[in-house]
């Protein structure tokens, strides 16, 4: 009994209570415990000698896949049905995206990160958060997983219906311009990029522990919103592992004509949300040495 009642204390002293959220959180008279990470190197050879760096890369690869499954084929279902109304509509489409990428993103997040999109990559990379080689072999990675999610959907749906129904493909929607698509890829990135940087931030989960918890809940969510305002002007890409394996799949004109949208848009709109994070929500060039 007295082991037990040792242990209690010894645990009660280990874990006191955390200060509320809010302005008391963040009281300057506590003692700090973050310490600002050390930038990634750009090339770390060692890398490529661990198996958790090629885990991580399969990890990608897996979650960019069952990603490409389940929201091209749900795309697919709305598509072919005669009236909206008989189908998820385009709510269900945002949902299907938003939900994959929370649900994947926990699944993921403690072995690659849980990126699924080389725009993520391409932001963390740009902020330091890892290296060249990792960025690079993550983005191949989520790309054949892409390819091979929606050539899955094209085995169920047949070649003439998938090509009919459009694969799920990427474009601009008529009535909009091209600069109008480019926009909407590179704002709706920047929402997604600069979500993932917010609910990620080491700062913020050493000040609140339940912080790494919700992290995809947000980033979801992100994707959900970003989803139902943009699926009408480019059917929403902002993920060029997604708009990339759909458009090799179906395998069109219309698929290709307005690619380079969803490359350029996303990759703007991350280093935009990279820059963002860095110089202005986290100051890190002006805080001294």
């Amino acid at each position: 009994m007295e082991a037990k009642e040792q242990d209690v204390s010894l645990g009660a002293n280990k874990f006191p209570e955390r200060q509320p959220l809010g302005i008391a959180a963040q009281s300057q008279d506590e003692p700090k415990d973050y310490q600002e990470p050390p930038p990634a190197p750009l090339f770390e050879p060692s890398e490529l000698t661990s198996w958790s760096f090629y885990r991580a890369g399969i990890a990608e690869f897996i979650a960019t896949f069952l990603f490409l499954y389940i929201t091209v084929l749900t795309v697919m279902g709305v598509v072919r049905a005669d009236s909206k109304c008989k189908t998820v509509g385009i709510q269900g489409i945002a949902w299907a995206f938003g939900g994959m990428i929370f649900a994947l993103v926990y699944c993921t997040a403690g072995i690659s990160g849980g990126h699924i999109n080389p725009a993520v990559t391409f932001g963390l990379f740009l902020a330091r958060k890892l290296s060249l080689t990792r960025a690079l072999f993550y983005m191949v990675m989520q790309v054949l997983g892409a390819i091979c999610g929606a050539g899955v959907v094209k085995g169920f749906e047949g070649k003439q219906r998938y090509g009919d129904l459009n694969g799920g493909a990427n474009f601009v929607a008529a009535g909009y311009t091209k600069g109008d698509g480019l926009g909407a890829e590179i704002v709706g990135t920047f929402i997604l990029v600069y979500t993932v940087f917010s609910a990620t931030d080491a700062k913020r989960s050493a000040r609140d522990s339940h912080v790494p918890i919700l992290a995809p809940l947000p980033i979801g969510f992100a994707v959900f919103l970003v989803h139902l305002a943009t699926i009408p002007i480019t059917g929403t890409g902002i993920n060029p592992a997604r708009s990339l394996g759909a458009a090799i799949i179906f395998n069109k004109d219309i698929g290709w004509d307005d690619h380079w949208i969803f490359w350029v848009g996303p990759f703007i709109g991350a280093a935009l949300a990279a820059l963002y994070h860095v110089v202005v929500i986290r100051a890190i060039p002006f805080k001294s040495k």
